[in-house]
């Protein structure tokens, strides 16, 4: 079963999701608040009993065959009649015909007429103690044609009629004032974030900064919102926690690699008296390996100290100083060194201690896994190049960039501690230079390459 890839959330567009919910729940709970308290105050929204007689009448109203005035009796009309007890109305049309239903207070019986120029009147209504009666006059539509309506309080509005009221004003009010306002929130949330976190992106700066090299290095908190802050607290805290180890494993490893080198030293000493046979070969070459094991410690942190003093220097001088110091152990081992060189002098810049133990590694490496036959060459090139090659088994492609990884050793190379290529390639890049495993018939060949020296300078002298 496939798992799902974790989804990514955008603050900023959570922000802008919830902001419109919370926005839109508390606008429609305004609203329907103000609804309801004006509804039942009675002063808006209160739908007037006049108008369920009209909407009664605007069905009923008729005319006969003489072309008076009628009221048909409908359900709606039953339903007034039954619920009204003191239910009246007027309704006349342009003519004059009229049809009177109830008992009409005597101040509004005769001022039909007189309304038929307005469309729409109120009359009667006060707050005097006690209160006149009310009327309402208007014109609607029937089936008998246009006709002027006056009446008297009629039955309760209906439910529907209060809906329908409230779902007119969200439709006019809270749906674009709800547009509005998710438009703002979309252009100014990403603003807001935007600006609020602008800080964030100093800190991610110097994280991108962060490396085991550079030892001390803090993200500032100075910019960061308060609210991120603790984060940045913490991954500091952090930090200083991997300094302090870090710290740790580099005292263990000198104090560790210092304490090697006496019993090393009283060990070969020690070998170096026995009589000469096979076994006291076979020691000495064990002993020697965990010289260099131990001087590769040291290597380890001789190069995190940083850069050493790099100067003009002759490749070939240091290629045939390897070969002298090293030819008695690759003797020993039953190999042939050779040393090869395309010219007298190879001005490079660099650290020669440096590149001497660079060197000194490729050729114990060569040493370590050729064999045990043939001939190490070591040769130096016009271009600032250094090879060194065995006739061993050689190298796989597949394995030629991890074999340059710390503790890497290969399946079949049961010996050393897989810190030497490590090494090289280190104090090259600290040189600016490259090294590879190039393509060889019968064996391995690593090439160290610096770069071009910039302007000319005498060996010896001070970069």
């Amino acid at each position: 079963m496939m798992s799902r890839a974790p989804r990514i959330h955008s603050l900023k567009w959570r922000l802008v999701r919830r902001l419109l919910a919370l926005q839109a729940a508390v606008l429609s709970l305004l609203v329907v608040a103000v609804i309801a308290a004006l509804y039942g105050s009675g002063h808006l929204l209160n739908f007037e009993s006049e108008d369920v007689t009209l909407d009664a009448l605007k069905g009923a109203v008729l005319r006969d065959a003489g072309g008076d005035l009628t009221i048909s009796p409908t359900p709606a009309m039953a339903r007034l009649r039954m619920t009204v007890p003191d239910l009246w109305f007027i309704v006349r049309d342009r003519q004059g015909r009229q049809r009177v239903e109830g008992s009409p207070p005597s101040r509004f019986a005769r001022i039909g007429s007189a309304l038929d120029e307005i469309g729409n009147a109120r009359m009667g209504w006060n707050l005097r103690d006690p209160p006149r009666p009310t009327a309402l006059m208007r014109w609607i539509e029937s089936p008998a044609g246009e006709i002027q309506v006056l009446t008297g309080p009629g039955g309760e509005a209906p439910l529907s009629w209060l809906v329908q009221g409230v779902l007119v004003v969200f439709a006019s009010f809270v749906l674009p004032a709800l547009f509005i306002m998710a438009l703002a929130t979309f252009i100014a949330t990403p603003l807001v974030v935007g600006r609020a976190f602008a800080g964030l992106d100093a800190v991610a700066a110097e994280a991108e900064r962060i490396d085991i090299e550079r030892q001390g290095t803090r993200l500032p908190t100075a910019l960061t919102p308060v609210e991120v802050t603790p984060l940045v607290n913490a991954v500091n805290r952090a930090l200083q926690r991997l300094d302090d180890g870090h710290s740790r494993r580099r005292r263990f490893l000198a104090d560790a690699a210092h304490e090697l080198r006496t019993p090393i030293a009283i060990l070969q000493t020690r070998l170096e008296t026995l009589p000469d046979t096979d076994q006291r070969g076979r020691l000495l070459e064990d002993n020697a390996r965990l010289a260099v094991m131990a001087e590769q410690l040291l290597d380890l942190q001789r190069l995190e100290g940083g850069r050493g003093v790099f100067v003009s220097l002759d490749l070939v001088a240091i290629g045939q100083q390897v070969a002298i110091d090293l030819a008695p152990l690759a003797i020993a081992a039953g190999y042939e060194l050779a040393f090869e060189t395309e010219a007298e002098c190879v001005c490079a810049i660099g650290d020669a201690a440096g590149l001497e133990r660079a060197l000194a590694n490729l050729v114990q490496n060569a040493i370590q896994h050729g064999g045990r036959r043939g001939t190490i060459t070591i040769a130096v090139g016009k271009g600032r190049t250094v090879d060194i090659m065995d006739e061993g088994p050689g190298i796989a492609f597949a394995e030629r960039e991890r074999i340059f990884e710390p503790f890497t050793r290969l399946a079949h190379r049961d010996r050393g501690a897989g810190l030497g290529l490590h090494l090289v390639r280190e104090i090259t890049l600290l040189h600016g230079g490259e090294i590879a495993v190039l393509d060889r018939v019968g064996g391995a060949c690593f090439r160290l390459t610096l770069p071009e020296p910039t302007g000319r300078m005498e060996p010896g002298t001070q970069a």
